[in-house]
């Protein structure tokens, strides 16, 4: 019974410690509030970027009214916080490579949303835009409280109210009826 206990002290103690080198990408860092590494939150911060932009400029084609104008901010907004990684990559102030295309999820995700219709449209992006913005969130909460460079840090705090008011407009997408639609009056 001893050694029992013993081994799951050893694994609970180990767990944040392993997750580190298991990388985000498995859901454990998240799982355990662990700060992503350096290199990961560059690499998934670029991706998380990537999509947002190649998403949201499908909606400005395909989406409806709300999806629209949730998309120009989305464009504005993404497009701002991808710029300055870069400069922060390229001036040496972060040591890490920037991924120069989507991984294999996210561009499953984009070439669905490329096939759709517009009314197949809107759910899928309503509900990946939700889904991004948990995970940006988290991510972002967990580099600014733990992450081991201090400029990057500082950028994710200050990034981080941004993102949460993108969650915030991610989940009022679908809920305003779309224009046409009957409201159940007469």
């Amino acid at each position: 019974m001893k050694r029992l206990i013993l081994a799951i002290g050893c694994i609970l103690l180990a767990g944040p410690a392993l997750a580190q080198s298991i990388g985000e990408k498995t859901g454990i860092n998240s799982a355990l509030g662990v700060a992503p590494t350096t290199a990961d939150f560059v690499k998934e911060v670029a991706i998380s970027d990537m999509f947002e932009l190649e998403s949201n400029r499908l909606a400005q084609q395909k989406g409806n009214a709300q999806e629209k104008s949730f998309a120009q901010q989305m464009v504005t907004d993404h497009t701002k916080t991808s710029s300055e990684l870069k400069d922060m990559v390229k001036s040496g102030k972060v040591k890490a490579e920037l991924p120069t295309a989507l991984d294999s999820s996210h561009q499953s995700k984009l070439d669905k949303l490329k096939d759709q219709s517009a009314a197949d449209f809107s759910s899928n992006f309503d509900s990946y835009q939700v889904s991004a913005h948990k995970d940006a969130v988290s991510l972002f909460e967990r580099y600014a409280s733990g992450g081991d460079n201090s400029e990057l840090k500082d950028w994710a705090g200050k990034t981080l109210p941004a993102l949460k008011h993108h969650l915030e407009m991610a989940q009022e997408l679908g809920k305003a009826p779309s224009v046409g639609q009957s409201s159940g009056k007469q």
